[in-house]
């Protein structure tokens, strides 16, 4: 008789097992987004040249985001007050939004409670590869596992005595939960380069492939031409021609879901 197969169920803190869950605490909690491949200015980038950087991409997609609920534009005058800051809104005025700490820092209330699977905290901070004329978001880590409290997205006004706007829709902040101590545990070094030699091997085929490749793409060789740019590293190809099994062009976040009342 054949035995029965195990129901395989996540271990607390495995990848498979962490739990992001947004608490509301206010009516007027921000909508939460799971972070997007575009970028307005990448979009601008010639023949759209800067979606050809898969470490872009996937920090792109990295996260969740909180956007912003309403259009508003704001102006800090360079004093250390409240009233420093000046609000014009598009709308009716959000009471998400507001100059709560002084000296030129916006405050966004995202209006939830977050908690994290137990020795997870969560990183709130800028949207990747997303600035911002005249203004930029600061980050924070909270030991959201336990804590009873919620946090605010603030950002830091840098250019005085100019109007800076906000879209609705906009991401202001962006979470990310990360294992407690993990930065602790790693243990930074350096090394030459040749005391591993099939490191060293492969980093110099690389680095002479792109050195050519780059001489023939000046010369306007018709292959470099064609090709455009050299696709090694978004195959997840190493020199040896060998494909990483686990390698990502892509992230595929889960929605956040309503769940109960």
């Amino acid at each position: 008789m054949a035995k029965k197969a195990k129901k395989a169920t996540a271990r607390p803190g495995s990848a498979r097992g962490i739990e992001l869950t947004a608490f509301r605490v206010a009516d007027t909690a921000l909508q939460i987004a799971a972070g997007g491949q575009q970028r307005e200015w990448m979009d601008e980038t010639p023949d759209r040249f800067a979606y050809r950087c898969l470490p872009l991409l996937i920090a792109n997609q990295a996260g969740w985001d909180l956007l912003c609920p309403t259009r508003f534009s704001l102006r800090w005058d360079g004093g250390v007050g409240l009233e420093s800051i000046r609000f014009r809104w598009e709308d009716e005025p959000h009471p998400a939004i507001a100059s709560h700490f002084g000296s030129g820092v916006l405050t966004f209330t995202p209006g939830y409670l977050f908690r994290t699977t137990k020795g997870h905290n969560l990183w709130a901070r800028g949207c990747p590869n997303l600035p911002k004329d005249g203004i930029a978001p600061l980050d924070g880590i909270v030991e959201t596992d336990w804590a009873p409290f919620s946090f605010t997205m603030n950002w830091k006004v840098t250019r005085p005595k100019h109007w800076i706007r906000f879209d609705e829709g906009e991401p202001i902040c962006r979470i990310v939960p990360i294992p407690r101590h993990y930065l602790e545990n790693v243990r930074p070094r350096t090394r030459d380069l040749w005391d591993d030699k099939l490191i060293a091997k492969q980093y110099t085929t690389w680095n002479e492939s792109r050195s050519r490749f780059i001489e023939d793409l000046h010369a306007h060789e018709e292959e470099a031409v064609k090709q455009g740019w050299q696709r090694t590293y978004i195959r997840g190809q190493n020199m040896r021609g060998a494909r990483m099994q686990d390698h990502q062009t892509k992230l595929r976040l889960r929605d956040f879901l309503s769940v109960g009342k």
